[in-house]
């Protein structure tokens, strides 16, 4: 935690190696997060390249800032919710109805985030409903506390604990029938 307040003091100076810093310690949790919850790749780095832009945008008007991670998973979580909306309004598939898209981009990066294990676990999360996948990916990705979600979400924390819970039933009885197969 120390860290991160170091890089956000460096941050508001105009000091562009924070930045950097701050990219390469949370991206690939936040792209975990935002593929999680999207169930498509090439969406998701846009999410999370526009949350990054918009992070730096507005660096020097941050005063206090307790949990830099969560402060990023929630900026991410509110961009996939943008994105989802948008994609409504445009009557675009929504992720009921999509496929995974794979990001024609091969990095490195990419080939570990892409792993069979993860491929799984975003097709089993996109069969949960979306506020599900949301508590889910918060709590355990983002490190957000059940009070943090139920603020978020603008539900109370029994709420929260129940779509936690429902949903974990729900990931172990699926991924249980995966490995059955």
């Amino acid at each position: 935690m120390t860290e991160d307040k170091l890089l956000i003091w460096k941050l508001k100076r105009a000091n562009s190696d924070a930045l950097q810093q701050i990219y390469k310690k949370y991206k690939s949790s936040l792209l975990k997060l935002a593929v999680v919850l999207l169930n498509d790749t090439a969406a998701a780095e846009d999410i999370v390249q526009d949350v990054f832009l918009n992070f730096a945008r507005l660096s020097p008007a941050i005063k206090h800032l307790g949990n830099l991670k969560g402060y990023l998973s929630v900026a991410v979580v509110n961009q996939v919710r943008n994105h989802i909306r948008d994609c409504k309004r445009k009557n675009t598939t929504t992720l009921d109805d999509s496929n995974e898209v794979v990001s024609k981009l091969q990095r490195p990066e990419q080939w570990a985030i892409l792993s069979e294990q993860l491929k799984l676990l975003s097709r089993t999360m996109a069969q949960l409903p979306y506020e599900q996948r949301e508590v889910i990916s918060l709590y355990m990705q983002g490190d957000i506390t059940f009070r943090e979600i139920a603020k978020l979400q603008q539900v109370n924390i029994s709420t929260v604990q129940g779509r936690y819970r429902y949903g974990i039933e729900k990931l172990r009885k699926l991924l249980n029938s995966e490995v059955k197969k």
